[in-house]
């Protein structure tokens, strides 16, 4: 038996030689076709997308296809580096769910770039002091996220990607104990997330909502009978220990997150296009608005009204559709709709994700 372990570990380190080969041998041809594209965008989220989405396809096991794909964003991460660090504006503190979603998209070799409001998270790359911007847009159970919607209307930033990830919420504490806990702190939303964990196991203790899950962590890493609640990327960063794990009380629950670039992407055959409009003011009119995409064939995702502030009772319809808007069905589609609306803006066409990638995160901050 123990020449049968010493063979296997054998073939595994001969096997971690070729790997290493390889990955250098893939990083020298990612290097080369950076110099080929010359000032060409670094980050590629379709061609990204075809790789990821190869990679998860030819496997036959045992590794899942969510774990191929968590080693092949770093893979990707790490080549893209060589050319440049890439910085993402999100909306900080750091140490908050929207961080995770910028590692989760980009890999690790990025420069993370914590912003205070969503604001500054669109600033930040308007400007060109950022390359990409990360934004929450929605949440499966709390609903859109007003004020991402209302930048979309305004920014000259384009969608270039997306990001789902599934709220899982940790309770962390200095010691790793539930015994002696007096408070806890945590974002309002992830508070009302746990509720009925916290009234089954800290019936008694004070529940404290602060600006953000970070917050939480640091404010609980100063306190001994406190905790926190939040992401576990918040307790390695403060140095909490994770007292719980999965203590939300719908585990299905997911956040969605956009990434914003100056750049247009091409079709993969599985995307996703957003856009806003509005109707005339008079019966029917958003039946009519949405006709188009029926008759072409043309799936509507998401369809969701937001007032457009003018006193007037009139509103945004925030569209997602199946399909790139280059696509023929699409376009004639989005041609057809444009016809009828008063105002319509695209905000991109980008690579959509059959899966979604399971990290622990808070709802929106």
């Amino acid at each position: 038996m123990s020449e049968d372990l010493a063979g296997r570990r054998e073939r595994i380190d001969a096997i971690d030689k070729n790997l290493v080969q390889l990955l250098n041998e893939r990083a020298a041809l990612a290097r080369a076709i950076g110099i080929l594209k010359g000032d060409g965008p670094i980050y590629n989220p379709e061609r990204e997308a075809e790789v990821l989405r190869g990679v998860t396809a030819s496997s036959k096991g045992p590794l899942s296809a969510q774990s191929l794909e968590r080693i092949y964003v770093e893979v990707i991460s790490a080549c893209r580096a060589l050319e440049r660090k890439l910085e993402v504006s999100y909306l900080g503190p750091e140490g908050t769910f929207s961080e995770m979603a910028v590692k989760s998209n980009f890999g690790a070799a990025v420069e993370g770039v914590p912003c205070a409001t969503i604001d500054d998270v669109f600033r930040k790359a308007e400007s060109g002091n950022a390359d990409y911007a990360v934004v929450p847009v929605e949440n499966s159970t709390e609903g859109a996220i007003g004020r991402t919607l209302d930048l979309l209307l305004t920014t000259p930033l384009r969608i270039c990607g997306e990001v789902v990830l599934r709220v899982r919420q940790n309770l962390m504490a200095v010691d790793g104990e539930l015994a002696g806990i007096t408070r806890v702190y945590s974002h309002a939303q992830s508070l009302g997330q746990c509720n009925g964990w916290l009234l089954q196991n800290l019936p008694n203790a004070e529940r404290v909502p602060l600006s953000s899950n970070a917050e939480a962590a640091r404010q609980a890493s100063k306190e001994p009978r406190s905790c926190a609640i939040g992401p576990e990327i918040a307790a390695a960063r403060y140095g909490l220990k994770i007292v719980a794990s999965g203590i939300e009380d719908d585990s299905r629950n997911k956040t969605r997150f956009l990434v914003l670039g100056n750049q247009d992407t091409r079709p993969t055959g599985r995307d996703r296009t957003s856009l806003a409009m509005t109707a005339p003011n008079q019966p029917g009119a958003v039946h009519a608005l949405i006709t188009p995409f029926a008759d072409n064939g043309v799936s509507m995702s998401r369809i969701e009204s937001r007032p457009a502030r003018t006193g007037q009772w009139e509103y945004y319809f925030y569209v997602d559709l199946e399909g790139h808007q280059s696509d023929p069905a699409v376009a004639r589609a989005l041609q057809q709709a444009r016809a009828k609306a008063p105002f319509m803006k695209i905000f991109g066409s980008y690579p959509a994700f059959g899966s979604d990638p399971v990290m622990d995160s808070t709802s929106t901050t």
